[in-house]
C-alpha cells in the first residue's frame, strides 16, 4: 500500500491501527517532523474518528489512544501546542460543520502547522455572552465584507487563518442572525494588536476588521446557522483546555513533585496536600480517558464542559502549591518575555498562566450554568425572552 491507503471496511480494529502507526513508525523513522506529519495524516492517524481520506479511518475515537501510545513511545507523539487553535478547535468544527472542499483545502495543513489557526468569538461586548456579538458581516455578490472587533484571541499574531462569527442578520434574535466564515488573517483590512498579560506572554491579541473580505465558499453552515457552528467549536475548546490526555505523573502535577522533592523540609501536611492534588490530577486524566472514548466525530459531549471546569481550578491550585513550595525561588521567574513552552516548564510563569485558566474559553461561572442547565436540567437563570431581536437588545 502507499500512504493514504487503508483497508477499506469500516469496522477499524485496534490491530489495524496499531499496524499503521508501526508502518508508518517503521518508513518515517528518518523523515523530518512535517514530513511524518503529513504521512501521519494520509494514514488517517491524526485523528482516527475524523473521515477516511481526511485525516481519520472513521474509527471509533478511542482507538487513538493506540496511535498516541505508540507514538510516545517513539518520541513522535504530536504536540497539539503547535496548533493549539487549529488542532483542537477549528479543525473538528471543519469536520462536524463544513463542507468538503473545506476539509480538503484545510484539515491537512492544520495538522502539519503549516497553517496556524485562531477562533474569532469573543468581543468587547461580547464576552461571556458570545451570541450579543456585534462584528457584522454583508453579503456582496459572491463575498462577504466584514467590519468589527474581536478580542482576546490566542495566537491571532501568527495564524494564517481563522474562524469567525459575525452578525449577518440584526433583527433576528441574537442566537439566530449570526453566521460563521473562515477568513484569511493576512488580507488588506486585518489588523491584530498583541496584548501583554502579567505572565509575560503576549498569546492573546485584539483584531481589528474594515472592509476585509472572504469568499461565500468559505462560510461555514447557511447563514444565521453560525450558533451550531460555534457550538461545536466552544465544545472542542473545553475539551482542548481541559482534555489533553497525558501520560500519568505528567503535566503540572509533575512540577509540584519536583518542587517537594527539593524541598529539605519534608512536612507531611504539605505532602498530604500533594498527594490529593496528585489523586486528582490522575482522576481528571482518566477522565479526559472517558470522554475520548466517548466523543462524537468532530463534536465532543457536554463531559467538555466537565472537564474544563476540573482541570482550570485544579490548575490553579497545583500552580499556587507548587510555587508555595518553592519558598522565595516562588518570587523569581525565569524571564518576561515567555513563549508557551517557557510557560510550561517554568513554575512561576506557569503560576501566573494559570489564572487566566478560569476565564479562557469560558468562565468557571458559564460552565456550571452549562452543566445545570444542559445536563442536570436546572431552570435558566432569568433573561431576556430568547425571541428579543438582537438589534432591540440593550448593549453597554
Amino acid at each position: 500500500m502507499t500512504v493514504g491507503e487503508t483497508a477499506t471496511t469500516r469496522n477499524v480494529s485496534e490491530d489495524e491501527v496499531r499496524a499503521l502507526t508501526e508502518r508508518l513508525l517503521e518508513e518515517y523513522a528518518d523523515a523530518d517532523e512535517k514530513t511524518f506529519l503529513g504521512a501521519q495524516f494520509d494514514l488517517g492517524l491524526a485523528r482516527v474518528d475524523y473521515p477516511r481520506g481526511h485525516g481519520g479511518l472513521d474509527a471509533p475515537p478511542k482507538l487513538q489512544e493506540v496511535v498516541d501510545s505508540l507514538l510516545e513511545k517513539a518520541g513522535r507523539r504530536y504536540g497539539w501546542f503547535r496548533n493549539p487553535m487549529g488542532i483542537g478547535m477549528c479543525g473538528p468544527t471543519i469536520v462536524a460543520r463544513g463542507t468538503e472542499a473545506q476539509m480538503d483545502r484545510f484539515l491537512r495543513p492544520i495538522f502539519t502547522a503549516e497553517e496556524i489557526w485562531c477562533q474569532l468569538f469573543s468581543e468587547p461586548g461580547a464576552g461571556s455572552d458570545v451570541a450579543s456579538l456585534a462584528t457584522r458581516a454583508e453579503r456582496d455578490g459572491d463575498e462577504w465584507v466584514i467590519n468589527g472587533q474581536k478580542v482576546w484571541t490566542s495566537s491571532a499574531h501568527l495564524a494564517r487563518w481563522g474562524l469567525l462569527l459575525a452578525r449577518t442578520d440584526p433583527d433576528a434574535p441574537k442566537h439566530r442572525g449570526i453566521t460563521a466564515f473562515i477568513i484569511d488573517m493576512h488580507q488588506p483590512g486585518v489588523e491584530v494588536r498583541p496584548l501583554r498579560q502579567m505572565s509575560g506572554s503576549s498569546g492573546f491579541n485584539e483584531v481589528f476588521f474594515t472592509d476585509a473580505r472572504t469568499p461565500d465558499w468559505l462560510r461555514i453552515g447557511e447563514p444565521g446557522e453560525g450558533w451550531s457552528v460555534a457550538t461545536a467549536t466552544l465544545m472542542n475548546e473545553r475539551v482542548s483546555i481541559g482534555g489533553n490526555i497525558v501520560p500519568r505523573g505528567t503535566g503540572p502535577i509533575a512540577g509540584a513533585v519536583a518542587a517537594w522533592r527539593e524541598r529539605a523540609d519534608k512536612d507531611p501536611a504539605r505532602r498530604d496536600t500533594l498527594v490529593r492534588l496528585w489523586v486528582e490530577a490522575e482522576v481528571l486524566r482518566l477522565g479526559n480517558l472517558r470522554a475520548q472514548a466517548l466523543r462524537h466525530k468532530g463534536v465532543p459531549g457536554p463531559e467538555g464542559s466537565i472537564l474544563k471546569l476540573g482541570s482550570a481550578l485544579l490548575g490553579q491550585r497545583i500552580a499556587s502549591f507548587t510555587v508555595d513550595l518553592m519558598g522565595p525561588k516562588g518570587l523569581l521567574c525565569s524571564g518576561y518575555d515567555a513563549g508557551r513552552e517557557e510557560m510550561s516548564s517554568d513554575p512561576v510563569l506557569a503560576f501566573l498562566g494559570a489564572q487566566s485558566s478560569t476565564i479562557a474559553g469560558g468562565t468557571s461561572e458559564i460552565m456550571r450554568n452549562i452543566l445545570g442547565e444542559r445536563v442536570l436540567g436546572l431552570p435558566k437563570e432569568p433573561g431576556l425572552d430568547p425571541n428579543t431581536p438582537w438589534s432591540q437588545i440593550p448593549r453597554s
